[in-house]
């Protein structure tokens, strides 16, 4: 039995999951072809993950002078059309997400996704990977609807966070993430952040406020039940 002082826990999907820069860096490719622009190499598309496909795309296309936003959507759109038939073709679990994730599980650690990929899109992926059945809820960048200035309430806004720890029971929850955008949404959200340091960190973890740090996902359960001893 483990020491793990938190009944709940969230997880970021990209970069804290899944390794899913391929996928996602050939959906950018797709698109930015389609509007005349170069290709990014796929490895630098790690660089550009974060707050979301849109935002991903919109920083491939400004550093390659811009569109208008009339073309921006139409090339959006077709991210999304090809991310949507091939967002499984090189993703995969990062080493020891089954076997922790099992683990939690069978110490009653309840679970949920909080991803700003769309919500239909996490399912998919999660689905193809035979993930899906160790979440209780998957809340993705559009799960919640959109604010009062017409956009989605996403990371880094905690109110995804904040419903998925309603979801898992309102008890005491913790949020793993590799971004600013999950550091803020936790953090904004009252709640525990746990830094991935081997996902696709937009900025150095020691600078994310975090309550802990892994280096791989088969540290997290020891990290958690640090975080239970006594300071």
């Amino acid at each position: 039995m483990t020491n793990i002082p938190f009944g709940a826990i969230g997880f970021d999907l990209d970069g804290t999951l899944l390794d899913t820069f391929r996928d996602l860096g050939a959906a950018v490719n797709h698109a930015l072809v389609l509007g005349g622009f170069a290709e990014v190499s796929v490895e630098t598309s790690k660089d550009l993950i974060g707050g979301g496909a849109k935002i991903m795309l919109a920083r491939a296309v400004d550093a390659q002078g811009g569109l208008p936003e009339d073309e921006f959507k139409r090339l959006y759109k077709a991210m999304l059309g090809y991310y949507e038939a091939h967002n499984a073709v090189h993703t995969v679990p990062y080493p020891g997400v089954r076997e922790v994730l099992a683990e939690l599980a069978a110490q009653g650690i309840r679970m949920a996704v909080v991803t700003n990929k769309f919500e239909a899109f996490a399912r998919n992926v999660l689905t193809q990977l035979d993930l899906i059945d160790q979440f209780e809820t998957v809340i993705g960048g559009d799960s919640m609807g959109k604010g009062p200035d017409g956009q989605f309430l996403a990371k880094p806004h905690p109110a995804p966070v904040l419903k998925a720890r309603e979801v898992l029971g309102g008890g005491s929850f913790v949020f793993l993430g590799d971004s600013t955008y999950d550091a803020r949404a936790a953090k904004d959200a009252g709640v525990p952040f746990v830094a991935a340091a081997y996902g696709y960190c937009d900025a150095p973890v020691e600078e994310m406020g975090a309550a802990a740090v892994i280096d791989s996902f088969g540290d997290l359960i020891p990290a958690l039940e640090r975080l239970g001893e006594p300071r």
